[in-house]
């Protein structure tokens, strides 16, 4: 059958899906917390999401295989074939909040990019307030096909910024052979995990990319390829950035460049364009799921929609009210770092771990005592972890 993605286009899709502006974060978690602390944190969050991811897989395999006719194709589709009405709402609202928190760091990172390059002296808060007319009428976007050329450049920048970090730092490392600490104290560990989460964040394209394969059984194999690239360069790039700037990392490491020369702003000039128009993309399922819950309402659907003009405006106030609650928190949160390592131990934990082994345990009863085991721990780990998480930032 010609339908369907082949495995290298599920491939770079996975990718592109998981790699983002997070991974200029890492440097500084590996100052932070020392090169082990990061380095055993990378590997064991790729490891644990990418067993997870597998486990949501599972999940919808059987569920599709009991009745045949379910046909789940996101992440909400399966928490409510597992927990009903309640299941779905719940995912919905994670994902929510997990998106609107990746945007939230989409606009820390491009203010304090932007204003290094243009505004040296002042705040970035500055930069944000430039940029929220703009993004409103970025909202106003309906079609996200328009936009998606402009995912595909933040992703290229992505690497150009890597490159040239990567360049500046064997570079500085000639020179300055910064000595690098192992290990830093238990406190670091929270904060390191909870930025390395982050970075794995993906897990609401799981399901719709195993969906689109060509040959959905080939999925594990892809996904663990992706994963096994996406862990090794996280690892290196962070190693890099922390033996550059040893204790002068900075939360973006983009940031440590300075602007001597044109290439180097040139990348931070190229994130920041890129990440202002990913950043619709990323906001659209918060829209969406605002404006579902809305056209349920009763009094929405008699009085608003059958008016096209209205109903345009209500929903374009919407989202541009969105878009104003979302730069305001990112003008009010300390720090990059702190601020992803927070939504990373909350949210995103909940969905890397806490739910996808929740729902394994319910839908594969029957699974083995080892597996079963696995799940009860996730939930625990996850549990607690998002509690103290919370409770440390």
């Amino acid at each position: 059958g010609g339908e369907g993605a082949s495995v290298r286009k599920t491939f770079a899709n996975i990718i592109i899906s998981i790699l983002g502006s997070g991974v200029l974060g890492l440097p500084f978690t590996y100052r932070v917390s020392g090169w082990a602390v990061a380095a055993t944190s990378i590997t064991l969050a790729g490891g644990l999401s990418y067993y997870c991811m597998i486990l949501l897989v599972k999940c919808r395999d059987k569920l599709s295989s009991n009745g045949g006719h379910h046909f789940i194709q996101t992440y909400p589709d399966l928490g409510y074939h597992t927990f009903g009405n309640l299941g779905r709402q719940v995912i919905e609202v994670t994902l929510l909040i997990s998106q609107a928190g990746c945007c939230v760091a989409y606009l820390i990172f491009i203010g304090h990019n932007l204003s290094s390059v243009f505004f040296p002296d002042s705040k970035y808060a500055l930069v944000i307030a430039i940029l929220v007319p703009l993004e409103i009428v970025l909202a106003w976007v309906r079609s996200l096909a328009s936009l998606a050329p402009f995912s595909i450049f933040a992703n290229v920048c992505n690497v150009l910024a890597m490159a040239i970090v990567i360049k500046e730092d064997l570079g500085r490392l000639h020179s300055t052979g910064e000595k690098m600490a192992t290990f830093k104290g238990w406190q670091s560990v929270p904060f390191a995990l909870g930025v390395c989460i982050y970075c794995y964040e993906g897990f609401g394209m799981t399901l719709s990319l195993q969906a689109s394969m060509r040959k959905p059984h080939k999925f594990a194999r892809v996904l663990g390829l992706a994963f096994g690239l996406i862990t090794t360069v996280y690892l290196v790039f962070g190693l890099a950035g922390y033996a550059a700037f040893g204790e002068e990392t900075l939360d973006i490491v983009t940031l440590n460049l300075g602007n001597r020369d044109w290439s180097t702003k040139l990348v931070k000039l190229g994130l920041s364009i890129a990440l202002f128009f990913t950043f619709p993309v990323m906001m659209y399922p918060v829209y969406e799921i605002f404006e579902g819950r809305l056209l349920l309402n009763k009094w929405f659907q008699r009085s608003v929609v059958p008016s096209p003009r209205l109903l345009a405006a209500v929903t374009g106030s919407i989202r541009g009210v969105v878009v104003v609650v979302v730069a305001l928190i990112a003008v009010a949160v300390p720090g990059f770092g702190t601020f992803i390592s927070l939504v990373g131990s909350t949210v995103c934990a909940l969905l890397a771990f806490v739910f996808p082994a929740l729902f394994h345990a319910r839908v594969c009863a029957d699974a083995p005592a080892w597996s079963r085991a696995v799940d009860a721990t996730l939930v625990v780990f996850g549990v607690v972890f998002a509690v103290y998480g919370t409770y440390q930032t």
